[in-house]
């Protein structure tokens, strides 16, 4: 999950602007995002909903669940590493423009050309070369070359994914990388090093090292790591919770970990990290130092802090959520008392996949999101059928419709209903049964 996380581009001197507008593709063949102007082609798939999302900036909105906890990280960051004249060592930037190019979402962080998370399933493209960023790991070379060796990165982020309580296609990540030299990590043995001898942008190696960094130096490093993103979690949900450090892989980073917290009765992950692969440090022009990174998801945390049930609300405008959270004091414990609990509206669609056209499972829910918006509380695929004789496959899928901030009438969701089923057959090739 954290390999998708990772990802994206990065202006320093940022010139986007809130605000979007989108042409018909009937009437032009361009679209123009943050007052900068892109051609289709036949990447794009950015939908106007999502778009609507560009701008919003929740992680600057004071009083915010979304800013609460960023600020509660970037607090425990600030504390935990000062230079010698009592100011921070860590940078942040919060306001890097979303639309980034597929060398700094892929390329910068050595994701293979095949890979499955370049797969427009997964990514909100503009055109073949611009995308929404799909994790704010997509800066983090553009930083390093301007010559950061400590900096937090936060925004908004872009993925088609499922539809349920715990899962939207803008989310915010908070992601850090921290780059160290042979005498800051050895200060006083000059005998130790941070490079095996040989090809130091070698990417071979395991679990336990890269082939070109020594093991002291991987060891020092995975302990400030997992030191700093213990504290960082110690300080959010205090001294009392079980955690374990899993093993895991990133295309980024090696080796690398997933810290996993113990919640309502099952493990959670809570963020990844690992030190960064030496390429892509040496792509930025950096051959004398090594490093470590994290991302971690705001969303997660917020629900598992506050007690958020539906990852919908925090897009909600209704003042009975957000007064909840407005000028409380950062450290506060705040539960989260529901507004009202609206009832459900369920409906079924059912339909044959085409023959001759490719089906995605995530544009079905991309055109849902689209027409229902946030009245969508869930989509599952209740049914896959493959009849025997024609061979032909079908999706019965089960909608769940519920307003967060009122309640929805039957008459209402079955217009909704009927017209997903016709842009479904429209859209999608798809015959509705």
């Amino acid at each position: 999950m954290i390999l998708r996380k990772l990802l994206f581009t990065f202006h320093i001197r940022n010139n986007c602007t809130r605000g979007f507008s989108i042409v018909h593709p009937k009437v032009v063949q361009s679209i123009s995002l943050l007052n900068q102007n892109f051609p289709r082609d036949d990447y794009t798939n950015v939908t106007e909903k999502i778009i609507s999302h560009l701008g919003q900036n929740l992680h600057l909105q004071e009083g915010h669940p979304i800013n609460i906890v960023t600020q509660r990280v970037l607090n425990y960051f600030y504390a935990s590493f000062k230079n010698s004249r009592g100011n921070p060592q860590f940078s942040m930037y919060n306001n890097l423009c979303p639309i980034v190019t597929t060398a700094q979402n892929f390329d910068s962080l050595l994701i293979p050309t095949n890979h499955v998370s370049r797969s427009k399933s997964d990514c909100y493209y503009i055109n073949q070369q611009h995308l929404l960023r799909a994790h704010m790991t997509s800066h983090q070379s553009e930083l390093m070359k301007s010559g950061l060796d400590n900096f937090l990165m936060v925004g908004d982020v872009y993925r088609r994914d499922e539809i349920d309580r715990t899962h939207y296609p803008v989310f915010h990540q908070i992601d850090g990388v921290r780059l160290r030299s042979k005498n800051q990590l050895f200060p006083n043995d000059n005998d130790l090093d941070i490079f095996e001898l040989g090809d130091y942008t070698e990417n071979i190696g395991s679990q336990d090292k890269q082939a070109c960094h020594t093991l002291e130096a991987v060891k020092l490093m995975e302990f400030e790591l997992k030191s700093t993103l213990l504290g960082v979690a110690k300080s959010i949900f205090g001294e009392d919770f079980k955690y374990r450090w899993v093993d895991t892989y990133f295309p980024f980073t090696q080796p690398s970990w997933e810290l996993e917290v113990f919640y309502e009765g099952m493990w959670m992950e809570v963020l990844g990290c690992g030190i960064m692969k030496q390429a892509i440090l040496t792509n930025a022009g950096i051959t004398n130092k090594v490093g470590w990174a994290f991302g971690l998801g705001v969303e997660r945390i917020s629900m598992c802090l506050y007690k958020i049930p539906d990852i919908r609300l925090f897009w909600s405008k209704d003042s009975g959520f957000l007064n909840q959270f407005k000028n409380q004091e950062v450290n506060a414990k705040i539960t989260y008392r529901p507004i009202s609990q609206y009832p459900q509206c369920i409906n079924d669609i059912s339909f044959w996949l085409p023959n001759d056209k490719e089906y995605c499972e995530n544009d079905f829910y991309d055109l849902v999101r689209t027409i229902g918006g946030d009245r969508i509380e869930q989509v599952t695929l209740k049914d896959d059928f493959l009849h025997p004789k024609t061979g032909r496959r079908s999706h019965c899928y089960r909608i769940i419709y519920r307003h967060m901030e009122r309640t929805l009438k039957q008459e209402e969701v079955n217009l909704i209903h009927k017209k997903i089923e016709k842009e479904a057959a429209k859209q999608l090739f798809v015959n509705i049964r």
